[in-house]
């Protein structure tokens, strides 16, 4: 007979994935100045290494999920980290992987645990995420620094060999198949307004920091002065500062997502104001990124909690496809965030990247009252 594994370690073993994953999405984020030099282009150009990753991700999260339905989920995971790895190495397909993990990881770790601590599941889960932000970013950027930010590469894909083997270990098997995935899906969400407008949240009320994120390195250092070897520190404080947001907000999350994510985007809307009136600041700018980091990645767990609360009400069918949208959303909002703080940095001024957030983030904010009418329409309609 064998041995059940506890849900904790499987937890574990997606965090230590998501962790690698991270890393590799957000590694640009520190290593700018680096691939500006080395390429000889300008900050707004190669912030479109954020975002053309995460339209990558945007794509192969929901394709790959009509193609993989009927694969077992633990062998799944176990391709998923191969691809990243190999992948990595390439430095060019890793996009495809991520996208893919995170769809399929969010919905394991919500099935492992019992449904009232889902959202919390799903924290534990990007917690590897987070933690990518506190170490692995700075980790890699210093390695970057020290060597090539070739070498920064390589070690992601040695920490994704460790996901490898803690997924081998500790992913449960026989896990729920979704089975085959129908492409019609991808109609029947998008067609629904709640649905729609849950991943309009998704991508504006995530996306917004991002105007600002992508660009976080030069910020701190040509705006606020602090020097590229105290940049590195920062970056590992903000991980710490997203790490406590995100956890807060899964437990905040696990029974009125919606109501949680309002708050927290408010917060994020006037840390993003504060940050625009001291971004030339030295140290009342370094404060304000900070707090930004505590609210960056506090909606997610809510945000993916919420669209799949929604798709078991109106879409059950479709609940991994929905999942996977929403890593979509995510990574929309991603794109179009450092897009927009990419045209904003050429034209306009760095500094001003955060009017454009909060911009974003309020649209989702008005959107998150629109969802909260229509929820309240229909528990009074059924009493």
């Amino acid at each position: 007979m064998r041995k059940q594994i506890a849900p904790t370690w499987t937890l574990l073993a997606l965090a230590i994935s998501a962790f690698a994953i991270g890393s590799t999405e957000f590694i640009s984020v520190g290593l700018m100045p680096l691939l500006v030099k080395s390429f000889g282009i300008t900050v707004s150009q190669a912030g479109w290494t954020v975002s053309i990753y995460a339209l990558g991700i945007t794509i192969g999260a929901p394709l790959l999920t009509l193609l993989t339905g009927r694969f077992d989920r633990k062998t799944l995971m176990l391709g998923i980290m191969t691809l990243f790895v190999a992948s990595n190495l390439l430095a060019a397909l890793a996009a495809f992987a991520h996208g893919l993990f995170m769809s399929v990881a969010s919905v394991i770790a919500a099935d492992v645990v019992a449904p009232a601590k889902r959202a919390s599941a799903i924290a534990v889960m990007f917690t590897g995420l987070t933690v990518a932000t506190v170490t692995g970013v700075p980790l890699g950027t210093f390695i970057g620094q020290i060597a090539s930010w070739h070498m920064s590469f390589l070690f992601i894909s040695a920490i994704g060999v460790i996901g490898l083997i803690a997924n081998s270990l500790l992913i449960p098997r026989n896990l729920p198949r979704p089975g085959k995935t129908d492409p019609r899906g991808l109609l029947r969400i998008l067609l629904n307004p709640q649905l729609f407008v849950a991943l309009l949240i998704t991508a504006l009320g995530y996306g917004g920091t991002f105007t600002v994120y992508t660009f976080l390195s030069p910020l701190l250092e040509e705006k606020m002065g602090w020097s590229a070897t105290t940049v590195v520190i920062i970056l590992v404080v903000y991980g710490l500062m997203v790490a406590v947001g995100n956890t807060l907000g899964g437990r905040w999350a696990n029974l009125q997502p919606l109501q949680a994510l309002r708050k927290m985007f408010i917060g994020l809307a006037l840390t993003l104001v504060a940050l625009l009136a001291t971004s030339s600041m030295h140290y009342l700018g370094l404060i304000n990124v900070l707090v930004m980091g505590f609210f960056a990645f506090m909606n997610v767990p809510g945000l993916q909690l919420y669209i799949v609360k929604l798709a078991e009400t109106y879409t059950p069918n479709d609940i991994t496809l929905a999942s996977s949208l929403n890593i979509s959303a995510f990574n929309i909002g991603i794109a179009l965030g450092s897009l927009i703080g990419g045209q904003v940095t050429a034209k306009l001024d760095l500094g001003i990247t955060p009017l454009f957030g909060a911009v974003m983030v309020g649209v989702s904010i008005i959107l998150v009252g629109w969802l909260l009418r229509q929820a309240a329409s229909v528990a009074d309609c059924t009493k």
